[in-house]
């Protein structure tokens, strides 16, 4: 059987450096296997100059040919969609399953009307989101997808549609965990408006882990810091700052210093800004070992929230 496949998908440039089948064999009907191996062999060389194929495989770990007419159906259907052949090798490396020779292109079709007819977004948007995210086109439409898009909207989120990989990765998020910060904002002292509202203007914490990153910051604010929750409130985007890289470290700067400014004054400066105002009320400048010991003590907080030691 003669495996004849369509090269139409392919650029034109890539064909030009593709050898030319019937150059291989003066003879005017060569054999069936020559033929065979050299569409074959074609396939193998596109894929690879994708990327869905690692271009160093040894070529007993290639794919068979059933297998590679397979790939090629997913490449194709994934064209149609709007995806350039700069996409793939990003696409083969964060989710395989794309590729894979039990993969039916059409289990993924309704995720794509999702992101054009639910969530509006265009076919570069949608590819844009899908690239950020992989993994998305996995999920499932009715039990995933809108649920959390309907969620998020009523949270105060837009622009949901734009390619961002925090878009990409809040829409596949499920419910369950973006509730999860709601009721760990409230457990703060937030009101569940004022919890929207956090979420609203930083998103980002839905990314953020609860127990080692919201809740040791939290107990440095309020413990270590001295300060209160009504702050926080006004600056939400406290969550967004490393604690042991510039949260700890400024405040025992300035705590040395006996000043005590708002915590967007505090976090928002560059490095440069920040330590060159704030080294002016002190004479001899900064301790030389004085970023060290904000650090090693802001790690120690760190352990005791999260139970790793003392």
């Amino acid at each position: 059987m003669i495996h004849c496949l369509s090269l139409s998908g392919l650029s034109s440039s890539y064909l030009a450096k593709t050898p030319n089948p019937n150059s291989i064999s003066a003879s005017p009907n060569p054999p069936l296997f020559i033929k065979f191996r050299t569409s074959y062999h074609q396939n193998l060389r596109y894929l690879k100059h994708i990327g869905v194929i690692d271009s160093k495989t040894k070529s007993n770990k290639l794919p068979l040919p059933d297998t590679v007419d397979q790939i090629l159906v997913s490449v194709e259907f994934l064209k149609s969609k709007g995806f350039s052949d700069a996409d793939f090798a990003r696409l083969a490396f964060l989710c395989p399953q794309l590729f894979s020779s039990d993969f039916d292109p059409t289990d993924i079709a309704p995720v794509f009307d999702f992101l054009t007819t639910e969530l509006q977004a265009s076919v570069e948007e949608s590819c844009g989101l899908v690239v950020k995210c992989p993994q998305i086109l996995f999920s499932d439409v009715e039990f995933c997808l809108r649920p959390t898009l309907n969620y998020l909207k009523q949270l105060g989120l837009e622009k949901l549609n734009v390619p961002s990989t925090l878009n990409a990765h809040l829409l596949n998020t499920r419910v369950e965990k973006l509730r999860a910060k709601i009721k760990f904002l409230k457990s703060l002292g937030f009101s569940y408006e004022e919890a929207k509202r956090v979420c609203a203007r930083l998103p980002a914490i839905f990314g953020y882990s609860i127990e080692n990153n919201l809740r040791p910051k939290f107990h440095y604010l309020v413990e270590e810091m001295e300060r209160s929750v009504e702050e926080l409130k006004e600056f939400p985007q406290y969550f967004a700052f490393s604690l042991d890289k510039r949260i700890a470290p400024r405040h025992m700067h300035l705590r040395q210093r006996n000043v005590k400014v708002q915590l967007h004054k505090m976090l928002l400066l560059s490095d440069t800004s920040f330590y060159k105002k704030w080294n002016k009320t002190l004479a001899e400048g900064p301790d030389a070992d004085e970023p060290a010991q904000s650090q090693r003590q802001g790690n120690q907080m760190r352990r005791r929230q999260v139970g790793l030691g003392n």
